[in-house]
């Protein structure tokens, strides 16, 4: 069985008649196992109560374990049982709350409650706040309370809402939702191939400077297709609909602050395997995190003084020497990253990173013709790649004021050929992140090799990483989601 199934306690309380889906008593599926093995559903848990113990609490229960994916999940359910549960979500919620208010000049009289069913809000000047509610609780229905005695509107009350005590027009709009919802698998099986498995890539078509272009995710989906896998690219504004897929492959510069992380976080949410996973997010978009980590873990890495406060600038003098390299501890592409070579140039541009940020690091400065990338995935060599300085700059990238870029050249290897050294202590880096695709980048010293850094998002271009490697680069990668979509 695949696609969508309706699980309901009684049969009345949501006929097969008001859905093209198969609509299923939860005491079925939790005492007949067997007729769901092999099964690759999509379950909506329309049970009556979502209680501790419950019929609906044992269903998505179970579901979770038979390896289904169900909505809502049992971490939902527990969340939405009361509100210090759910209080981390609040300000963000309420932040949207009051700027939908404000866009509609929105003028609130004693009691207001918002409707919301798969994202969708009964009332349409809060639609940008039941989308953003549907990305933190993954709930069918869901009833807001809002205070409204203060200018500033606040929630006091977030509950799930039973389809049996819907009234006054807001069981039409429930069914209405749910079409919008599942409509997207409401199509004519002839039209295409059916595949096993469909894996969204998250893409910016407008990303400068993507870990994937558009011409490479296209070679990605040509080779997919020969593995019964459906490559199908998403944009930020499609959060909504990943439930719909069975996995994700995050192809735009990730941040812990933007929606990449709610990107890789709601994929986790709903079982689904994710590169890059929230966890290896958080681990290697922070420098200073990652330079802890390492070191933690006896990787060696270039001489590095972390800096809280200008009055650390001497001491990072003292103990690296001048010139030294300034990062901040979240830059990517080379961005954040600055080359000083006088104690005033080094005040200068500590005095503006700290307005970003609390800590800055300082670098001993190692300057060498290329750096070396090797690409780790789920604790093996990927691929090895050189990338060259760009020319008369002491980076790969240069970053010109107009906002263009220039890159240096490159180099692809064989894994065999490239120094096994260089090649173990990638690995051995990437092993305290995760299980991921990774991109380490290490530099060969006089001293010895050291680890720059660790990337969570590592570039991935048709004709660059892959130019040894060819297919094979993307097939593991593919069997990275299959074996985990199997299991």
């Amino acid at each position: 069985m695949t696609g969508w199934v309706i699980l309901v306690d009684q049969p009345r309380d949501f006929p097969n008649a008001d859905t093209p889906h198969k609509v299923i008593v939860t005491g079925d599926y939790l005492a007949r196992p067997r007729l769901f093995e092999g099964a690759r559903s999509k379950l909506i848990n329309l049970s009556r109560s979502y209680a501790y113990q419950s019929k609906g609490y044992y269903a998505s229960l179970l579901a979770e374990a038979r390896g289904h994916r169900v909505m809502p999940s049992v971490e939902t359910m527990l969340e939405l049982r009361e509100s210090k549960l759910y209080e981390h979500a609040l300000p963000e919620l309420e932040d949207e709350l009051n700027r939908c208010a404000r866009r509609a000049e929105f003028q609130p009289e004693g009691e207001f409650k918002l409707f919301v069913c798969f994202g969708i809000s009964r009332d349409p000047r809060f639609e940008p706040f039941g989308r953003l509610l549907f990305d933190w609780f993954r709930c069918p229905a869901l009833e807001v309370a809002v205070d409204t005695s203060a200018a500033w509107l606040s929630i006091d009350r977030i509950r799930p809402r039973s389809i049996t005590r819907l009234a006054n027009g807001e069981a039409a709009f429930f069914r209405e939702s749910l079409h919008e919802h599942t409509r997207r698998d409401w199509r004519d099986p002839k039209a295409r191939s059916v595949s096993k498995y469909d894996i969204a890539v998250l893409y910016d078509p407008n990303e400068k400077m993507p870990p994937s272009s558009a011409v490479s995710i296209k070679h990605l989906a040509r080779i997919a297709e020969k593995l019964s896998v459906e490559i199908e690219p998403i944009t930020k504004r499609q959060l909504a609909e990943l439930a719909e897929y069975d996995g994700l492959f995050i192809r735009e510069t990730t941040s812990i602050d933007n929606h990449t992380y709610r990107f890789a976080r709601r994929a986790v949410q709903e079982g689904m395997p994710v590169i890059d996973d929230p966890i290896s997010m958080i681990r290697c978009t922070n420098k200073v995190f990652l330079m802890e980590l390492l070191g933690q873990n006896q990787v060696p890495t270039p001489p590095t003084v972390m800096l809280a406060d200008v009055a650390d600038l001497p001491r990072a003098i003292d103990e690296l020497g001048l010139p030294l390299v300034v990062k901040i501890p979240d830059g990517s592409f080379s961005r954040g990253v600055h080359k000083v070579s006088t104690p005033e140039e080094f005040k200068r541009v500590a005095e503006e990173l700290f307005e970003e940020t609390d800590l800055v690091l300082a670098q001993k400065f190692l300057p060498t013709e290329f750096d070396w990338r090797i690409g780790v995935l789920s604790g093996e060599p990927l691929f090895a790649c050189q990338y060259r300085m760009a020319r008369g700059h002491w980076q790969i990238v240069k970053h010109r004021p107009d906002g263009t870029a220039r890159e240096g050249g490159f180099k692809t290897f064989a894994l065999e050929q490239t120094p096994r050294e260089v090649v173990d202590l990638a690995v051995r880096a990437a092993k305290p992140i995760g299980d991921g695709l990774y991109g380490v980048d290490l530099k060969e010293t006089a001293n010895g090799i050291v680890v720059m850094e660790v990337n969570d998002n590592p570039n991935l271009e048709h004709g660059i990483e892959d130019a040894v490697g060819k297919d094979e680069v993307w097939v593991r990668i593919l069997k990275w989601f299959i074996d985990r979509l199997d299991q």
